[in-house]
């Protein structure tokens, strides 16, 4: 017998069960106005909590990775970290399997329109990233009330172009859900259903629900140190003083961005312990360091950006047509970043738009820890250490001190850059002629006066 047929065995009997059950407390099924509750009711108590729904396809790296296609059903076997032990309820093969890329069956999890765990603002940048048109929306759980939702819709405003509308999705004491008292629903489908069909009070119907790219896929604990071999470059993306950055891909299948290392630039050893002490910073507002190649030349392997550097990106069409609103946001993302460097006792040393990287939903990520340094309270400089002069605070320039308050001089000359759609921070200044007009007299050396 096969697998699917014996799932749908275990379902019919499990209805007929939850109908004998109804009928023994006086309570007659067809009585009841939701045949679906009934159905899942069936699926809450009979079937096996620990089967998940593939939500995205998976190419596997490794001979222990599960392959996947969008909509395939699993069964979890152990969860341990990012990475799951897993088995196919279509080909019964077992492997691991990341589990961002599944939901949980039965679950509101599974349903394309419902976001769990998603603060207000994080919805707003979600539906009005590219891609997402007027009426996409989305449900996720309420920030302040616990046990009800929020429905958030993309609208229009006119000249204010695009806006984000939220309306609270309340819960009954007996059961169902409403946004109007006047009118309840048994479920959040039934919800969701409706207004898809009609506004009724809404600012407009429901369109498509919020678009949604595949998740990083987990990067393995063990490959740190990597094979050379395993990395193939596709694409270079530009280069800098210390070498150059390109597009390509990790076993063949994994696109990540790699950054190589001039030779002599920096000593393997000393490297490696700096890369380790990077390793550390985890959060959404960095990009994820993933590996290093610590044989010269000296590779690293990070997490790729769809839309390159904010640099680049301001000057094209879509990133010229960005408004104040949205520029403020991205600000807003990068100090955020930054103030989760700062209370791990970092320096960045390099801020500015082109160290600052945009994925494909505008979401903008912190990168280049090329100069970056754990510190105590301030950092000096070896002399002969070169800086980005137009972003770098004057104490740096002048005796090479750094700390996290030069850290925000440069971000306050990144603000200029991000508002102004890329130009030059003082266009038409020389470094020379920049440094006098930002020193103070006290720091300044003769050769400026």
């Amino acid at each position: 017998m096969s697998v699917t047929l014996c799932n749908d065995v275990i379902l019919h009997v499990s209805i007929l069960i939850f109908r004998c059950a109804l009928h023994i407390i006086g309570v007659r099924c067809e009585k009841m106005k939701n045949h679906v509750l009934i159905f899942r009711f069936c699926l809450v108590l009979f079937l096996d909590e620990d089967i998940v729904i593939a939500q995205h396809d998976f190419k596997p790296t490794n001979d222990s990775d599960l392959p996947f296609k969008k909509g395939e059903k699993l069964k979890i076997i152990q969860e341990n970290g990012d990475w799951w032990l897993a088995k196919s309820l279509l080909t019964g093969d077992e492997g691991y399997i990341p589990c961002t890329y599944v939901a949980r069956a039965h679950t509101l999890e599974v349903e394309k329109w419902f976001f769990k765990d998603l603060s207000r603002r994080e919805t707003e940048r979600l539906l009005l990233a590219p891609g997402n048109k007027i009426g996409a929306f989305l449900v996720r759980e309420s920030e302040t009330t616990p046990g009800a939702f929020s429905l958030s819709i993309r609208d229009t405003a006119g000249e204010q172009g695009d806006v984000v509308k939220h309306y609270k999705i309340r819960a009954l004491d007996k059961g169902g859900y409403y946004i109007s008292p006047s009118l309840t629903f048994p479920s959040l489908q039934e919800l969701v259903q409706y207004y898809s069909r009609s506004a009724d009070g809404l600012c407009l119907r429901l369109g498509s629900p919020c678009k949604t790219i595949a998740p990083q896929r987990p990067w393995a604990q063990d490959e740190w140190e990597i094979p050379r071999e395993t990395l193939k470059m596709v694409k270079r993306l530009g280069a800098g003083q210390f070498g150059e950055v390109w597009m390509g891909y990790y076993k063949n299948n994994q696109k990540v961005a790699i950054k190589t290392l001039k030779e002599g630039s920096m000593e393997p050893e000393a490297f490696l312990q700096e890369a380790n002490l990077m390793k550390k910073l985890q959060h959404e507002r960095l990009v994820r360091l993933h590996a290093v190649v610590t044989k010269q030349p000296i590779l690293i392997v990070t997490e790729f950006m769809t839309n390159g550097s904010l640099l680049d990106f301001l000057k094209t069409d879509d990133g010229k047509k960005l408004k104040l609103p949205k520029l403020i946001d991205m600000s807003a993302q990068i100090s955020e970043g930054m103030a989760y460097i700062e209370r791990k006792n970092y320096i960045h040393r390099d801020l500015r738009a082109a160290n600052i990287l945009v994925s494909e939903t505008l979401h903008c990520k912190i990168a280049d820890f090329g100069l970056a340094r754990i510190i105590e309270s301030e950092y000096t400089a070896q002399e002969g250490a070169k800086f980005p002069i137009k972003w770098t605070a004057p104490e740096a320039i002048n005796f090479g001190t750094f700390s996290i308050k030069s850290d925000v001089w440069s971000f306050g000359v990144l603000l200029t850059e991000i508002v102004t759609y890329g130009r030059v921070p003082y266009p038409g200044k020389t470094e020379c002629l920049t440094i006098r007009k930002n020193l103070p007299i006290l720091y300044c050396t003769n050769i400026f006066h």
